[in-house]
């Protein structure tokens, strides 16, 4: 099997374990699926589960690592005005980076305490892995690259929320009723991280 045909086959089998854990958790809920029946219903063995997500939490979350890292790519590839723009070029897709997902999947995370702190936990990464960006840019700063950090991760965790909090009320048109609400949380940013 060629080197391209094996990486696509464990893309393949991930998405599939991923997908059939999301659709059992939604329906039966986190705390009373098992990786057993996981792998059951995928088909592939419970070793291959717990090989493609070592905690059962990585299952529902397997965007985690786009997750963690999207802000710091944003600033690292942009100015604060193209993150600005990036963002809702992410809101205006209904992008999972930024809080959209069914009524189903916000439920179940709402519902388990598992899952609610591994999203805590994804978001204090993201403020880390933001603050390490900027403490790298400028070392000659104090403390002024790890505020800036925890401003935009609270704005983008807020915003999250609120997205996941409007899913939840199945409002229709979350993203149209979230851009202004958005576009006031930038401005008021700004004069913090505008110079990043």
């Amino acid at each position: 099997m060629s080197e391209g045909l094996r990486d696509r086959k464990k893309h393949e089998t991930r998405k599939t374990i991923s997908d059939v854990a999301t659709r059992l958790f939604i329906r039966n809920g986190f705390e009373d699926v098992t990786i057993a029946d996981i792998a059951a219903e995928a088909r592939v063995a419970k070793m291959t589960v717990t090989n493609h997500f070592p905690r059962k939490e990585d299952l529902v979350f397997d965007i985690r690592e786009d997750f963690t890292s999207w802000p710091a790519a944003l600033v690292r590839d942009s100015v604060f005005h193209d993150t600005r723009e990036l963002y809702f070029e992410a809101l205006g897709a209904e992008h999972a980076l930024v809080g959209f997902s069914g009524p189903g999947f916000v439920r179940m995370i709402k519902e388990s305490p598992v899952l609610t702190n591994a999203l805590h936990e994804m978001h204090r990464e993201r403020e880390t892995a933001l603050a390490d960006l900027l403490i790298r840019r400028h070392p000659e700063e104090d403390l002024n690259p790890t505020l800036a950090a925890a401003h935009l991760a609270t704005v983008l965790r807020v915003l999250f929320q609120e997205a996941f909090d409007r899913t939840l009320e199945n409002e229709k048109t979350v993203a149209e009723e979230l851009w202004p609400i958005a576009e006031q949380a930038f401005d008021q940013l700004e004069p913090v991280f505008g110079r990043y």
